[in-house]
């Protein structure tokens, strides 16, 4: 290649497997992570830099992912696949090594609204929702941050009123994936009654508008997860059924349940971009001529690139192992958080050095490596930022909570 030539060859065989992880998987693991990779490479990826240099969500997406038969993750009935933690990881892994946005939006679908439902709701209620939602009849959504709380969300402020057969409804709620065009939202909300927070669904109406009191603003100027449509809701005297409050959710201890089941799902998306841009980054070095000659033949970027390659196996073993507790109920929530914590350090990391080793090209959406790194800026503070996970870890080593 010249000094000119941008584009990166992928052809070559690049081991990010490095201890051989993929031996853990059963045979029906391997299949579903070699499906959702092929559907990846074959449907995301051409599409996905138009979308996100647009800002725009690829709904002719959805009806593919539906059929995928991944949507429901873990949840077994109702029309979900009941997949192995180790089976939803290989699916967030794959999607997010195509794009974070895509894989944000099967998390709120899958993990968060579903999720929630199956945790929270009564059967009658889990009959209601949760066909739609994994055959993507129906798209939903998790109202759980607000403008003025993200981190301390135990302090929400939007208030529930029961009012006859109705709640009423207050308050707003920021960076909600899905919320603009999801015909389910899971809103957590304090009833007025105890100041307890609750988890209330708020269903469209037959005709496919929203109801009176519902407003939702997608939020622009996003340099990450472009892709995916994050709106602010606005929250005026919303009414919603007595029936659509979910019968188990009485604290909002059932809300940290509901994150504390969803935070694996956060580490494996790091993961799914670290082995994006480590990849890509090997690719770069292997083609990329200067000086006349590759510039993986020079000492820093074969440094650079056994310890990406290094902070990569030890994300996935901390992936892997996590997986299997879980399965085995044996997961705590600290376990969790150090999961988190450290793939999204590292996460970023990769991503950083990957556009470093690029230059230039490194900034080209055509290349990914951009794509991949300003995602991570969003996983690294999504589902609890790098410092508050520290402080639930510390919590739990000294038994002394740092934060109120």
């Amino acid at each position: 290649m010249t000094d000119t030539d941008t584009a990166i060859n992928t052809d070559a065989v690049i081991n990010s497997d490095y201890y051989l992880v993929d031996d853990f998987l059963s045979d029906e693991e391997r299949a579903l992570r070699l499906k959702v990779r092929a559907f990846a490479d074959a449907e995301v990826l051409p599409i996905i830099n138009d979308y996100w240099d647009r800002a725009a969500f690829p709904f002719e997406l959805v009806p593919k992912i539906a059929r995928l038969g991944i949507v429901g993750g873990t949840i077994e009935g109702y029309g979900c696949p009941g997949l192995s933690r180790l089976g939803a990881g290989m699916v967030s892994l794959e999607m997010s090594r195509a794009d974070g946005s895509i894989n944000t939006f099967i998390g709120v679908q899958s993990g968060l609204t579903m999720g929630t439902i199956n945790m929270l709701g009564s059967e009658e209620q889990k009959q209601r929702w949760l066909p739609g939602l994994a055959a993507l009849d129906l798209v939903g959504a998790f109202g759980l941050t607000e403008p003025n709380h993200g981190s301390d969300s135990v302090a929400l402020e939007t208030s529930a009123r029961l009012e006859g057969a109705h709640y009423v409804l207050n308050g707003a709620k920021r960076w909600i994936g899905n919320a603009s065009f999801a015909d389910v939202v899971v809103i957590w909300a304090r009833d007025e009654s105890d100041a307890k927070v609750k988890a209330f669904v708020m269903e469209k109406n037959s005709d496919g508008s929203f109801p009176d009191g519902y407003e939702a603003t997608v939020i622009t100027g996003k340099v990450g997860k472009r892709a995916i449509l994050q709106p602010d809701i606005t929250i005026t005297n919303l009414r919603i059924p007595t029936e659509n409050k979910l019968v188990n959710g009485h604290s909002f201890a059932d809300a940290v349940r509901v994150l504390n089941s969803t935070r694996g799902g956060a580490s494996w998306e790091a993961l799914g971009h670290g082995i994006a841009a480590y990849e890509a980054a090997v690719a770069y070095a292997r083609d990329r001529v200067q000086f006349g000659k590759s510039i993986g033949s020079f000492q820093l970027v074969q440094n650079k690139l056994a310890n990406m390659l290094a902070e990569l196996t030890a994300m996935q073993l901390l992936c892997f192992r996590l997986a299997t507790l879980a399965d085995q109920g044996k997961m705590t929530g600290a376990m969790a958080s150090l999961a988190k914590m450290h793939t999204a350090q590292k996460g970023r990391w990769i991503c950083q050095e990957a556009r470093d080793m690029l230059g230039g090209n490194g900034l080209l959406l055509e290349n990914h490596v951009a794509r991949h790194l300003t995602d991570m800026e969003v996983v690294h503070t999504y589902e609890g930022t790098d410092s508050i996970q520290s402080l639930l870890i510390g919590r739990d080593i000294t038994g002394i909570s740092a934060f109120a």
